[in-house]
């Protein structure tokens, strides 16, 4: 007969080496240290191996010290480029005047006198990197990849995970964290919501000859937000939504005709530009799982809430989870209680489901009112917004949101280790 597999244990699993299961473990290793042990299976290889991300990420100050107090800013910091104000504008591609309707300083005041940036712009894969090689070499962490969890089960005091090479991994507590098509948010039976919006997210990342001075610009369009991100040196990522039908004909021109798309959004605003990154699209959708925890699993990141780009929040939402999960965790490892118990589960579901609820309908509503050339509708908006510009004490509390220093945070956003 045939030896029956042998059955490995963790303390905590996670499936998917994304962002936020990165994060997680991250954080897990650094409350703990050698008295924990994480595992983490992928799919891919190598995270090396896949191809470029020309993606740049607005991180929020709360992110931002996380990562700092984890000790992976230290390796992105460099590549990270300070949002020091805001321009929001609302015209037709053909407008003669694009006036500013909205600017703001994009700054957070302390209570020392000192400040900071509310945002920063971080490409994708100096992120990647760094979370990857804060994790990589440590021994509390083992990686399995490429690998692949084909079914798990709770069997009470645990949750057993069959892999495809017949495996099986024995842990209190399954994390799933691949992202939006997430195979564990299935295996737990957790059904989602949401649609599909009909565009197309389109990235790339230009050089230009005038300096943006830190100031990140939001056009909004007809099709949808026209963003123009600062990076290190006199370099910007664009990051815009079309039609879907659109955004086919734009990736399906030559490099000058798709400069000359550029060059019609940009305006003239940073003199003469030269595409430098690879030219991506992703199909945009919202979705959220129906419940964030089940009997010793747990969702985090795009696995368990995708919203719009539209004010740029995926990333910040990602590892607020990362940040809140790892908490609870610590908190009931410490006490000597079941990490994977649904008591302790459900306080990670309270603290962040509605949270993310909240900000997936705010992302829909303003994609909503923004990607619409409805006349009326324009004069309403562009009225809204010539409000809050002369309303200082808004401006002020809408960078604080978006910089992730309100509500209730975890410990990681305050600076504060668990």
């Amino acid at each position: 007969m045939p030896a029956a597999p042998s059955r490995e244990r963790t303390d905590i699993l996670i499936a998917g080496a994304s962002f936020a299961g990165l994060a997680l473990a991250r954080a897990l290793i650094s409350a703990f240290g050698c008295d924990i042990r994480v595992t983490i299976v992928d799919r891919a290889a190598r995270k090396e191996t896949r191809g470029p991300d020309a993606r740049a990420f607005a991180l929020s100050a709360g992110a931002r010290r996380m990562l700092d107090t984890l000790g992976i800013w230290q390796a992105v910091a460099a590549s990270a480029e300070p949002v020091t104000d805001i321009e929001i504008t609302d015209s037709n591609l053909d407008a003669g005047v694009r006036p500013v309707l909205l600017h703001y300083d994009n700054r957070l005041d302390g209570n020392d006198g000192t400040s900071e940036p509310a945002t920063h712009i971080v490409p994708a894969h100096e992120l990647e990197q760094a979370l990857w090689s804060s994790v990589a070499s440590d021994p509390s962490l083992t990686l399995l990849a490429p690998a692949e969890i084909l079914t798990f089960t709770d069997a009470g005091s645990a949750t057993t995970a069959v892999l495809a090479d017949g495996r099986e991994i024995a842990a209190p507590l399954l994390v799933g964290a691949e992202g939006r098509r997430s195979p564990s948010r299935d295996g737990a039976r957790i059904g989602t919501v949401g649609w599909r919006y009909g565009q197309t997210a389109l990235v790339t990342t230009i050089a230009h000859d005038r300096p943006h001075g830190g100031r990140a610009i939001q056009h909004f369009l007809p099709a949808g937000p026209f963003a123009i991100l600062p990076l290190p040196g006199n370099r910007s990522c664009l990051t815009w939504t079309e039609d879907a039908e659109e955004a086919k004909r734009i990736m399906a021109l030559d490099d000058a005709g798709f400069l000359v798309e550029i060059e019609t959004r940009v305006a003239g605003r940073l003199g003469t530009i030269e595409v430098v990154g690879p030219r991506q699209t992703w199909p945009l959708e919202m979705h959220l799982a129906r419940a964030y925890v089940a009997p010793r699993f747990a969702l985090i990141g795009d696995a368990a809430h995708g919203v719009h780009p539209i004010a740029g929040q995926g990333a910040n939402l990602a590892f607020r989870d990362a940040a809140a999960l790892s908490e609870v965790i610590a908190d009931a490892m410490r006490l000597g209680l079941d990490p994977g118990s649904m008591q302790i589960l459900s306080r990670y579901q309270t603290w962040r489901r509605f949270d993310s609820f909240a900000s997936a309908a705010t992302f829909d509503g303003l994609n909503k009112l923004f990607s619409n050339d409805n006349t009326f509708v324009r004069a309403a908006r562009d009225f809204g917004l010539g409000v809050v510009e002369r309303l200082p004490a808004v401006k002020r509390a809408l960078v604080s949101e978006a910089a992730g220093v309100t509500g209730d945070l975890p410990r990681l956003f305050k600076s504060e280790r668990l």
